[in-house]
């Protein structure tokens, strides 16, 4: 009988996960280890396990893990597993690209809906029994600038498209992508910033996209913009996004993601007038881990088949 490979799911939930494996036939190829987040792998887990599936893990842990071949990371970003100083080189690094797109689009274009049209205004005034006529803007005929066209943006292009927005954006390779008119390289990110009345962030967060929103930047906007992070909150310059919508140099800004989480409560984005701040919705949904669970399921298989295995973070790239 072929030994069983040991697989430790450190994570709080993992009925989906445990479930995953039994559908895909995989219960009788592993031995699987649970622990929850809080608690810390024993010397005998960290001796054997092969693969693992972890939100994150501290420095030093992997070093002391020799027969790791493969880490399944639960979200879409990796930038914390590759800051890691104990990364080994050979060790296979996966990630949860794509599972946001239940939910992730949806929220988008409700941000969008919640600038243009007067919804919230109407509620604030509904506490002063205050009737105050408004015209709510229309989102047909407006360009949608997306800043990385991935898996999440081409669903969010896909609905826009279906409201009437024109749809442009960057894409580290530029071929044509179904419902945006513009697909162009990074370096030509001028171009959408010019153009766009709602500036969509889905970039990752690396070396080169630290700080990409800036006062430069964003002074390329129009000052009717609104400028929508559901990216990493690395990619915006705080004080400058601060000190543009104070002026009015663009119109407001949506935020969903921060450099640090939760958003400090004495940081400037709570009582900036213009600046919108979302506890992070942006990709949690109710049955997400169902969706992170097959992925897995399907990854484990091939990692007992010895088969190319789905998501591999490009390291070079950063995610």
């Amino acid at each position: 009988m072929t030994s069983r490979a040991h697989v430790l799911l450190w994570t709080d939930s993992t009925a989906a996960y445990l479930d995953a494996i039994k559908a895909a036939g995989l219960a009788d190829r592993v031995l699987v280890d649970t622990l929850p987040r809080r608690e810390k792998p024993s010397a005998e887990q960290l001796a054997r396990t092969e693969a693992l599936m972890a939100v994150a893990v501290p420095p030093g842990l992997l070093s002391a893990m020799p027969k790791l071949r493969w880490v399944q990371a639960m979200t879409a970003g990796v930038e914390g597993w590759l800051a890691l100083p104990d990364l080994p080189a050979t060790l296979t690094l996966t990630c949860a690209r794509g599972t946001h797109r239940e939910s992730m689009p949806e929220n988008i274009i409700g941000a969008l809906f919640y600038v243009a049209k007067p919804y919230a205004a109407a509620v604030e005034n509904q506490k002063h029994n205050r009737w105050a006529h408004s015209v709510a803007q229309p989102l047909t005929g407006k360009t949608l600038g997306i800043l990385g066209l991935g898996a999440i943006g081409q669903d969010v292009a896909r609905i826009a498209a279906t409201l009437g927005l024109r749809v442009i954006g960057t894409r580290r390779r530029p071929e044509p992508v179904t419902n945006v008119a513009k697909v162009l390289p990074p370096d030509r990110t001028p171009e959408v910033l010019a153009e766009s009345d709602f500036l969509l962030l889905l970039l990752p967060a690396t070396p080169e996209t630290d700080n990409f929103i800036n006062a430069e930047r964003l002074g390329k906007m129009k000052p009717s913009a609104w400028l929508l992070n559901f990216g990493r909150g690395h990619l915006v310059k705080d004080d400058d996004l601060i000190a543009a919508v104070k002026a009015k140099k663009i119109a407001g800004a949506v935020l969903d993601v921060f450099r640090q989480e939760p958003l400090p409560a004495d940081h400037p984005f709570w009582t900036t007038e213009g600046i919108i701040v979302l506890p992070h919705i942006g990709g949690p949904h109710p049955q997400r881990d169902r969706v992170v669970a097959r992925l897995f399921a399907e990854n484990l298989g091939r990692f007992l088949d010895g088969k190319p295995l789905r998501e591999v973070v490009d390291r070079k790239a950063g995610y």
